[in-house]
């Protein structure tokens, strides 16, 4: 029986992205050149391998026998095609060791098809050249030079030359599609994706095809092939290699780092302005890691998809990519994320190079028949995605303009992959989440929009990555209110109001508080529930302009309709409650009736106790604002759970309070007990009068066969308003004869 050796890399981490990369650069060539039954996986922040080799043996596989992947770009003009002497390409063209064979090969083909291209650039270098100015010229020459760049048949040339360049080199593509195969064929499939019309697009995990603005990829990995072996001779290593080698596997300290471009994988180590003690430093890089990041690469071949999305067209779309929102990571800025991000999974599992290469294969993250777009969707895919691959967290990355124009693959976090059942609710906000993304993104959008936005979307992806608990549910719901709060002014009115929740979004936000009841009671607040258990005029129409069945907004003429029943402008609570509820009595006396029609959900009225702790002012009206308008949104028909949370005993309200509830219900009390609601008790409360407003209150209650303990009360204007808002939360028809029955025990304690 074989033995094999477990090797703990730790040199190769989750991040940076190069180590990353490499990780998978070594398991790949170690499968494909030597030992075809090594696995790999990830451990407490570093690559393991399990593998025939030992670690001597290890270490000269990739000393002595590793054959480079042809990585060639013709396609780039960095690439060193069209240079007649490139200090990359060159040397391994000529090379005769045979551990470079597959690399010729890759260039040769590469080669086939650039004749017409070559003359084109040469061409156009032509052109350029009659405008430098080189030493030895006389002034009059330079000044000859100078003057060309603005003649205007030199200009016409010079674009007639770029306009030929440019025509062949986008029909380079293809015939490199067709013409090649082999393991330079998987270089290309990783670097670009051609659609069957249209241009090439570009996968953001290489670049645009293999290089990032003046750093093309294939000619530095070349470059840092030379540094580590005698390309010219037979191939063998430097004396430097076997340092690096063990810095990059085993991290061993060692000297014979190179100076370089790292392009966008490594940017602890891109060099520039403030990258080290001094104004600016150089960029540096151990060839060993560029070269096996680049090998790694090659792993993430590129598909060809197309959106479910009339405006869309095909694109490239590399394993676990997304587009960028700048959500769930302290890194928000205003920088430009065109190319997306990148999740790269983190397996417990040892795996082979083709398991994981299966993995890649299957990675298009899906939600039912849509594809995972955003990151706040992957964190919902995720978990069903690694409870059958293995995966246990991704850490992500996100492709971003940092010093100056750089594109860096800056790491955005770890996230774990857990089952979470609950979170399928947020498949309720998810097109609503869109549409805003959307609308945040628009030129146009206003910082306050752009803002809350983000807030929602940093809400919902903390739920989906951390414990969901009802506090996380609560920020959820309150960042939505915040949203339709923005809307009732008019903005981002195209992305509705908050769409149909499940019932059960009341009861994960339910935190036990005195705010959760109340705002669930006034969230499900309507005139009345039909004996189906439907609400019939439900309050979200004080809220925000909606059209019959509280779904869209009511527009007109692109605004939001000016609708005299929206009352509630969630600015200040305590006056949206009580012109909600002064709102409900005059549409109940234009009908004829003199109740207060707002009825609530079963088992889901307010309660003595926490009515107490309204009207003493012990309540965070913001927040059950909040609350409440989300909970408008809940889809209260007939299907509510059983709602737990009924309020601790406690204390009763003010007794002259008690008898403002009693003088403003939505029924009769009892049989024989009908107590006739006056619009004037909530217009003199509003206007900070509760003398007078109690006094209606208690002339009312009389003539019903109520006896109340008080003959008369007073309170501040800012109690009296207080109380007017208190009247919005709905009590049932057992508190309300609980309030009448502790006025009947007072009056007879009173007598005795």
């Amino acid at each position: 029986m074989t033995a094999l050796h477990m090797h703990e890399l730790r040199g190769c981490s989750p991040v940076p992205l190069a180590h990353y990369l490499k990780a998978l650069g070594i398991l790949r060539l170690v499968a494909e050149q030597k030992d075809p039954t090594v696995r790999g996986w990830w451990q407490d922040q570093h690559f393991c391998l399990l593998t025939a080799l030992d670690r001597r043996a290890l270490d000269r596989f990739f000393l002595e026998e590793y054959a480079p992947t042809p990585f060639v770009s013709p396609w780039n003009k960095g690439s060193g095609f069209f240079s007649p002497n490139d200090p990359g390409l060159t040397p391994l063209e000529k090379s005769t060791a045979a551990r470079f064979a597959a690399l010729r090969r890759g260039i040769k083909s590469a080669r086939a098809p650039l004749k017409e291209l070559a003359a084109a650039d040469a061409a156009v270098r032509a052109l350029k050249d009659r405008t430098k100015t080189k030493k030895g010229m006389t002034d009059e020459q330079k000044r000859a030079a100078a003057a060309l760049k603005n003649d205007a048949g030199y200009k016409a040339d010079l674009a007639a030359a770029n306009e030929c360049f440019a025509s062949l080199k986008a029909d380079l593509f293809r015939p490199c599609e067709l013409a090649w195969r082999g393991p330079h064929r998987a270089w290309m499939d990783a670097a670009l994706v051609l659609p069957e019309e249209g241009k090439p697009s570009f996968p953001a995990l290489l670049g645009t095809g293999g290089n990032d603005g003046r750093v093309d990829f294939t000619n530095n990995a070349m470059q840092r092939l030379d540094d580590l072996f005698f390309v010219a001779s037979d191939g063998g290593p430097r004396p430097v290699a076997s340092g690096l080698l063990a810095d990059a596997l085993w991290r061993t300290v060692t000297r014979g780092v190179v100076a370089g471009a790292v392009g966008q994988f490594l940017p602890g180590s891109a060099g520039g302005a403030n990258s080290t003690t001094g104004p600016g430093g150089d960029s540096f890089i151990n060839p060993w890691d560029f070269v096996l990041m680049i090998e790694g690469a090659v792993m993430f071949s590129a598909r060809s998809t197309r959106r479910l999305d009339p405006r869309a067209s095909s694109r490239a779309s590399a394993p676990f990519s997304v587009r960028a929102h700048a959500v769930g990571h302290g890194s928000t800025g205003a920088e430009k994320s065109d190319r997306g991000e990148q999740w790269m999974p983190l397996w417990t599992r040892p795996s082979t190079a083709s398991d994981f290469e299966a993995m890649l294969g299957e990675a298009r993250m899906q939600l039912g028949r849509d594809a995972a777009q955003r990151p706040v969707d992957v964190v919902r895919a995720v978990s069903r995605l690694g409870a059958a691959r293995g995966v246990r967290g991704f850490t992500r990355f996100g492709f971003l303009e940092r010093n100056g124009q750089a594109q860096l693959a800056v790491p955005l976090g770890r996230v774990d992959v857990v089952e979470r059942p609950r979170a399928r609710l947020i498949d309720d906000l998810s097109p609503w989440l869109d549409r805003l993304q959307r609308a945040a993104r628009d030129k146009n959008a206003p910082a306050r929009l752009i803002h809350a936005e983000r807030q929602l979307a940093n809400a919902v992806f903390a739920l989906l990555t951390h414990d969901d608990t009802a506090e996380r549910w609560q920020s959820v719901l309150l960042s939505a209110a915040a949203i339709e709060a923005i809307q009732v002014g008019g903005t981002a009115i195209r992305a509705g109001p908050i769409p149909r929740l499940q019932p059960e979004w009341v009861l994960v936000s339910d935190d036990g508080s005195v705010e959760w009841r109340l705002a669930r009671a006034l969230g499900s607040a309507a005139a009345e529930y039909d004996r189906r258990g439907r609400p019939l005029d439900p309050i979200r129409h004080h809220w925000l302009p909606l059209k019959p069945g509280a779904r869209r907004y009511h527009e007109q003429d692109k605004r939001l309709f000016r609708d005299p029943r929206v009352v509630m402008s969630g600015r200040d609570p305590v006056a949206d409650f009580s012109s909600l509820v002064e709102r409900r009595l005059i549409e109940a006396a234009r009908s004829g009736q003199r109740r207060l029609p707002l009825v609530a959900a079963s088992g889901c009225g307010a309660e003595p106790a926490d009515l107490a702790a309204l009207v003493e002012g012990d309540v965070d009206l913001n927040r059950v604002s909040g609350l409440a308008h989300a909970f408008m949104a809940v889809n209260w028909r007939g299907s509510t759970p059983p709602i737990s949370a009924t309020a601790p005993a406690g204390s009763w309200p003010a007794e002259p309070w008690i008898a403002l509830r009693l003088a403003c219900l939505p029924w009769p009390l009892e049989r024989g007990r009908d107590i006739p609601a006056d619009q004037a008790i909530v217009r003199r409360l509003r206007s900070g009068d509760a003398t007078a407003a109690v006094e209606i209150a208690l002339r009312r209650m009389r003539p019903a066969g109520l006896c109340p303990p008080i003959r008369a009360a007073s309170a501040s204007p800012t109690t009296a308003r207080l109380w007017a808002a208190a009247l919005a939360f709905p009590i049932s028809n057992r508190t309300a004869c609980a309030l009448a029955r502790s006025f009947e025990s007072n009056r007879q304690q009173e007598n005795s």
